[in-house]
């Protein structure tokens, strides 16, 4: 599913990896251990592609979509609540956002019809008419409740964003999951509900 080849970096004199090999397979939740400073944010980030090795490379299984816990609670700040949830599913955000600029559009022309109807096709196939309601079903199950689900970013407590966050990544059933400290600022209820979550999850985490 996931794998790395020679993977190394060095900060300075510092070795933090050493021509790493390592595979991830399909339907296997791994869990990253060590001493603080260690390196595990920074392995991630690798496997993320948020951070590039010296050398060595990762390769993904195609067509495999990978989802990320992110750790910028600001980035998100001028979105509703519920659109954040949404965009953790790139491709069909994107198929969201075309169809809604080609609709609103006072010269719709034949063209931009067949396109509309690939669109559509793309976003059934992605299961997009439950999108909005599995986003909520996920907020909810964090804690997040339904008066906040359209409201700002911005307007929310760093907790609630670390849920929203949280629901992002979970959000359309990525192949492949990267959580980093997932429980930081979570209750004992809402770390039991993402407990029981990964349990049922079949890709890999």
């Amino acid at each position: 599913m996931i794998s790395t080849q020679n993977i190394s970096l060095q900060y300075g004199k510092r070795v933090l990896f050493d021509e790493v090999n390592v595979k991830f397979t399909g339907g296997n939740c791994y869990g990253i251990i060590g001493a603080n400073g260690a390196g595990k944010s920074t392995f991630l980030k690798i496997l993320s592609g948020e951070i590039s090795p010296n050398s060595g490379s990762v390769h993904i299984e195609p067509e495999k979509r990978m989802a990320v816990l992110k750790q910028n609670h600001f980035e998100y700040d001028e979105f509703q609540v519920l659109d954040t949830v949404m965009m953790g599913h790139d491709k069909l955000w994107a198929n969201m956002k075309e169809k809604e600029a080609l609709y609103s559009k006072p010269d719709f022309s034949e063209a931009d019809g067949n396109r509309v109807s690939d669109l559509e096709a793309a976003f059934a196939e992605m299961d997009g008419w439950n999108a909005e309601s599995d986003a909520a079903a996920l907020l909810s199950g964090l804690g997040i409740v339904e008066a906040d689900h359209y409201r700002i970013m911005g307007e929310l407590s760093n907790q609630q964003k670390v849920r929203v966050l949280l629901a992002q990544a979970l959000f359309g059933n990525p192949d492949i999951l990267i959580l980093d400290e997932p429980t930081n600022d979570l209750d004992l209820k809402t770390i039991e509900w993402l407990e029981n979550y990964l349990l049922d999850f079949k890709n890999t985490v």
